[in-house]
């Protein structure tokens, strides 16, 4: 069956549909990963948004559910340039087609993905349909492609109810965001007692389980729609408990401290972004997926001080805040999927705490 992706500057790309058979309108966006298709799908920072792999060849390993970052996909659409059309692997569960349908999630193959990721590259990311109505009419889809917007992002993807994971070491509140199931799983791997507390718990709530420490995650949309959630951030921040926080974290804390944060033209989507840690001036490969950023400017140097940049436009990707034992990264340090070349600041959290790190 034809498909069409249609962009709300009027270009249209026709290709063959996959997945389920039903249109949606969201944000087109574009991830430069070469594997780790299924953590892309899973990870719920993606809510709202229809992504664009630029690696010619997806699904050829099936899905393997065990490396789900999450209890189900958020992508509303999948574009794709080839889908293969077996997959393999030992691990294998079921095909990528499969799991998409039984996800209610379409998909369009067969269109030229480079030249996509050019225009969204030149223009910023911009709405989307993907459509299998031959009968299209561009007149009345383009307001609506204009005018659409993620909105209710972290409402959306977090937990209900809060989670407990048992370990013997530091006592870890993780504030889920829209977490990723690394997060946790990184935290428990070095002995971490973690509770897993939906987005709109209470700074009271939390503190009163006496945490040692507080990790605030990753999660979508734009951080500044998340104004009753950065205000308990702001008591989070005032309790002198040790926080590490991550891509969405990082900005809502920025957010609690008066700094400011803005759209990204096309954003950081990824597992091959370098960034440079200024203190030591070594640069590692991160995984990244995000389209808002701190304004530099924003920042008050007696307030934080500006940890590491992003080595190709310099943006800010991580603060450590000073006389506070707080901590905020950009990028994703539990990587799933990219290298875990930062997955070091797990430990420097847990010595944030007083606890001892891996050797």
């Amino acid at each position: 069956m034809n498909a069409f992706l249609i962009l709300e500057d009027g270009h249209v790309f026709k290709g063959k549909s996959f997945g389920a058979k039903c249109e949606v309108i969201c944000e087109v966006v574009f991830n430069t990963s070469m594997t780790g298709y299924l953590e892309v799908l899973t990870d719920p920072s993606y809510q709202g948004q229809g992504v664009v792999m630029t690696y010619p060849l997806i699904g050829n390993y099936g899905v393997c559910l065990e490396d789900a970052e999450s209890e189900k996909p958020w992508h509303s659409a999948f574009i794709v340039r080839e889908l293969s059309r077996t997959s393999s692997n030992f691990r294998r569960e079921e095909d990528l087609e499969e799991y998409l349908i039984k996800n209610n999630i379409p998909g369009i193959q067969g269109v030229d993905t480079r030249a996509i990721t050019k225009i969204l590259r030149e223009h910023g990311c911009m709405g989307g349909m993907i459509t299998t109505d031959e009968n299209y009419n561009l007149d009345e889809i383009l307001p609506k492609l204009k005018g659409y917007a993620v909105t209710k992002a972290v409402e959306t993807v977090s937990r209900t109810e809060k989670t407990h994971i048992a370990g013997e070491g530091k006592k870890v509140a993780l504030l889920d965001l829209g977490t990723k199931t690394n997060i946790a799983n990184s935290l428990a791997k070095r002995g971490c007692d973690v509770t897993i507390y939906p987005a709109f718990t209470s700074a009271k709530e939390i503190l009163g389980d006496n945490p040692d420490g507080i990790m605030l995650s990753n999660g979508p949309g734009d951080p500044k729609e998340c104004v009753s959630i950065i205000n308990e951030i702001k008591k989070l921040y005032d309790s002198e408990v040790p926080i590490f926080a991550i891509c969405l974290g990082h900005q809502l804390m920025a957010l609690a401290n008066g700094f400011d944060t803005e759209k990204m033209r096309w954003g950081h989507r990824g597992g091959n972004h370098p960034v440079k840690d200024l203190k030591s001036g070594r640069v590692y490969i991160s995984s990244q997926n995000h389209g808002y950023v701190i304004k530099e400017e924003s920042i008050a140097s007696d307030v934080a001080e500006v940890s590491f940049i992003n080595v190709n436009d310099k943006s800010i990707e991580g603060l450590n805040y000073k006389n506070k034992d707080v901590r905020t990264v950009q990028f994703h340090p539990e990587a799933s999927p990219g290298p875990v070349d930062t997955a070091y600041l797990f430990d420097e959290f847990i010595e944030m705490m007083g606890g001892q790190k891996n050797a």
